[in-house]
């Protein structure tokens, strides 16, 4: 017959379950001082933000998507006056080109581009991130004989792009070059004129669509 097992007191429990709540405090510090963050989360600058991208575009939610779960701190305000920064898209292409043809004149390739420019500004207009232009690049066999098979694919395609190119702009705008750039922006005078500032492009259609109406990026650049 087994003799049951002495029960610590209630007091030693307690000691050691303090403990092991110290050592976890101990151990997040000490990752936070390596500068260890949960992947896929890279807190922005900014606390505020707007964007001219619609909000009602495939590219636009998933723009806005990606951010905040970049930046959980980070919320896109509707106006740019109530915005501690501004993402401004100042145009955004989308075009299929055809890559070979065979001897009967009928295509066999297909290549499919993205093309995004974009600038960040400050409260007061002044440039964080230059006019940059981001672009994607792919190339897909054609079969005319299986034609709404492969219009899906390449409707998928250009879905992946996008999202690559999402994921892109934010790993952009949470590198530590952007973060420099926004606090010296923040550090001028209130008074100095926001040298550099580019003015927002007016609203332009979007050319080079697939031919049958593939998925787009977006409408267009809207200003603010």
């Amino acid at each position: 017959m087994h003799s049951p097992k002495p029960k610590l007191p209630r007091s030693t429990s307690f000691t050691q379950q303090r403990l092991r709540g110290l050592a976890c405090v101990a151990l997040c510090l000490l990752l936070a001082a390596c500068g260890f963050r949960l992947k896929g989360v890279s807190p922005l600058p900014f606390t505020t933000i707007y964007t001219n991208i619609p909000d009602n575009s495939a590219f636009g939610a998933n723009m806005r998507r990606a951010i905040v779960a970049s930046s959980p701190r980070t919320r896109f305000v509707s106006e740019p006056a109530d915005a501690q920064a501004r993402l401004t898209q100042l145009s955004n292409n989308q075009s299929l080109r055809e890559l070979s043809i065979d001897a009967q004149g009928r295509v066999e390739e297909y290549e499919l581009n993205l093309e995004f420019v974009f600038q960040l500004t400050d409260a007061r207009g002044h440039l964080v991130l230059p006019p940059t232009t981001l672009r994607a690049t792919r190339e897909i066999p054609y079969d005319d004989t299986i034609v709404q098979a492969k219009q899906g694919e390449i409707g998928t395609i250009f879905q992946e792009m996008q999202q690559s190119m999402v994921d892109r702009v934010v790993r952009r705008l949470a590198s530590p070059d952007v973060a420099e750039a926004f606090a010296d922006a923040e550090s001028l005078p209130v008074d100095e004129s926001p040298a550099g500032a580019a003015p927002t492009p007016p609203s332009q259609p979007m050319p080079g669509a697939p031919p049958w109406g593939g998925p787009r990026i977006d409408s267009g650049a809207g200003g603010p």
